[in-house]
C-alpha cells in the first residue's frame, strides 16, 4: 500500500518540522517529504485544514487480557486506541495471570500481531505483583517488556524495591511506580477534603501519593535506575519531582486528562465514572499541574485506560472499582485543556503524546514524520468541535468520565505500521 499526504500542514518538534508539505509513505515507510510531490499512491489525504502529527504513544494502558477479557480485549482496545490517535500502547502488567514471565509477554504479543497494532508490554516487579519477590527481569527484557511496574498497587518494601531498581537498571528498563502508599490510602474513594467530608465518603489524603513519589526519588537518586512515576494527581508530586530534576535525579513522570481537567467537584453526583486512582483532586492541584506541564516537570500525558464492565461502575459508589477508559478522548481532552486555553503549544502537546514516550521506551524513527522513518502517524482536525457520546467508543466497556463533554480537536486518521484508519468528522469509522 502508498499513501500520499497531500498539502498538510506537519509539525514534528523533534526534526524542527512545521511546514505544509506533501508526504508519500510506501511500504510503511516514509519515502519522501516535499513540495509538490509527483507519485502515484493507492490512497491520497488531502490536508483541508487538518494536521499530520508523529503517532500519539500511550505509556500506560489497561488492556485487560489475559483474564478480564470481558472488559477489554487487545483487539478491542487496539481500535479504540486507533480510533483516538494512538499507533502504540504500553500495556499494564496486572492481568491474570500477571505478566511477569515469558509465556503472558508472548501471549501478548501475539494478540497485538492479531490486531496490527503495536503493543509494548510492561512486565511486572514482582513475581505474581505480590511485592514479596522481584520478577525475572533478565527473561521480561529478552520476551520483548519494554519496562516493569507492580501499576495497581505500589511496592510498600522499600529494600525489594531498591533491589529491584538496580535490577532494572542492569537491563536499561523503565520502572515506572504506582506511586499511592497502600497504607494512607487504604478504603479511600475520592480525594480525602471537603468534598469527601461533605459526601460522606473515605478520603485518600494527598499524602499517600507524596510519600510513595519521594520514597521513590530517593530510590532512584541512590541507585541511578530511570524512574517513571506515573499518574501524578497533586500539587506536592509536582514540586516534588520538579525538585527531583533539578537535583539531576533520572526521574520522569505521567498525567492524564481527567487529572488535569477535572476536580472532586464533579463527585457530587456519586458518579462511578468519576472514580479513579489516584482520586481527582482540587483546584490548587490542578493548577500546579498546569504549571508543571508547562515548565517540562510533567513529561508524558498518559490516558491509564482502564475499562470495566457496565454492571461493575453500576455499584454503590464504595464499591465500584477504581479507572475510566481514555483512549478516544485523549487527544480532544488535552487540546481543550492545554491548548485551545494556552497553556501548551501544539508542539508541546506532540512532545507528551508522542515524542517523549518513544524516548522512554527506547524507539528510534518509529513515529517522527521524516524520510526513511516508520509510517506511525495521527492526522488531526485542531479546532474541530464534538461531542463526547458513549455509543461513539470503540472500547468494549464505556466507564468514560468526558460523556456529554465537547472537546475541542479531533482525530481523522491514525496510520499505523503503514495502513491508514479513517474516522468521519462524527467519529464513525469512514
Amino acid at each position: 500500500m502508498s499513501i500520499l499526504l497531500h498539502q498538510i500542514r506537519a509539525v514534528d518538534p523533534k526534526n524542527r518540522l512545521d511546514d505544509t508539505v506533501d508526504v508519500f509513505i510506501e511500504k510503511g515507510r516514509i519515502v519522501s517529504i516535499g513540495k509538490d510531490l509527483r507519485v502515484q499512491a493507492t490512497e491520497k489525504i488531502e490536508g483541508d485544514g487538518r494536521v499530520l502529527l508523529p503517532g500519539l504513544i500511550d505509556l500506560h494502558t489497561h488492556f485487560r487480557e489475559p483474564g478480564f477479557e470481558y472488559k477489554e480485549t487487545i483487539a478491542t482496545g487496539s481500535r479504540s486506541a486507533l480510533r483516538g490517535g494512538f499507533v502504540a500502547c504500553v500495556s499494564m502488567p496486572n492481568t491474570n495471570p500477571p505478566c511477569d514471565n515469558q509465556s503472558v509477554v508472548a501471549a501478548v504479543l501475539r494478540r497485538a500481531e492479531d490486531a496490527r497494532f503495536n503493543v509494548f508490554p510492561c512486565g511486572t516487579i514482582s513475581k505474581g505483583r505480590q511485592g514479596k519477590e522481584i520478577s525475572e527481569m533478565a527473561e521480561l527484557k529478552e520476551a520483548g517488556c519494554v519496562a516493569v511496574s507492580d501499576d495497581g498497587d505500589f511496592v510498600q518494601n522499600s529494600l525489594l524495591m531498591r533491589h529491584a531498581m538496580e535490577y532494572a537498571s542492569m537491563f536499561d528498563l523503565l520502572v515506572i511506580s504506582h506511586a499511592i502508599d497502600g497504607d494512607l490510602a487504604r478504603g479511600g474513594v475520592m480525594n480525602e477534603g471537603r468534598m469527601s467530608t461533605v459526601l460522606g465518603l473515605k478520603g485518600s489524603p494527598n499524602a499517600a501519593e507524596e510519600i510513595a513519589v519521594l520514597r521513590d526519588i530517593s530510590l532512584a537518586k541512590l541507585t541511578r535506575a530511570r524512574l517513571h512515576v506515573a499518574h501524578i494527581s497533586t500539587e506536592g508530586a509536582v514540586k516534588l519531582i520538579r525538585q527531583a530534576k533539578g537535583e539531576g535525579v533520572p526521574v520522569t513522570c505521567e498525567v492524564t486528562p481527567h487529572h488535569f481537567s477535572l476536580t472532586d467537584e464533579t463527585l457530587t453526583g456519586y458518579d462511578t465514572n468519576y472514580k479513579m486512582n489516584p482520586p481527582l483532586r482540587t483546584g490548587s492541584d490542578i493548577r500546579e499541574i498546569l504549571a508543571g506541564l508547562k515548565d517540562g516537570t510533567i513529561d508524558v500525558i498518559a490516558t491509564d485506560h482502564a475499562p470495566h464492565a457496565a454492571e461493575e461502575k453500576e455499584h454503590e459508589f464504595s464499591d465500584a472499582p477504581f479507572g475510566v477508559i481514555g483512549l478516544e478522548t485523549a487527544f480532544g481532552a488535552a487540546m481543550t485543556e492545554l491548548y485551545h486555553r494556552g497553556v501548551l503549544s501544539l508542539q508541546q502537546i506532540v512532545w507528551k503524546l508522542a515524542l517523549k514516550p518513544a524516548e522512554l521506551i527506547g524507539l528510534q524513527d518509529f513515529n517522527e514524520i521524516k524520510e526513511g522513518g516508520r509510517a506511525n502517524l495521527t492526522v488531526v482536525a485542531p479546532d474541530e468541535e464534538w461531542e463526547v457520546r458513549s455509543a461513539d467508543f470503540a472500547s468494549r466497556s464505556k466507564n468514560s468520565c468526558f460523556i456529554g463533554r465537547r472537546l475541542r480537536g479531533k482525530v481523522h486518521y491514525t496510520i499505523c505500521k503503514g495502513e491508514p484508519h479513517s474516522f468521519s468528522r462524527e467519529g464513525v469509522p469512514a
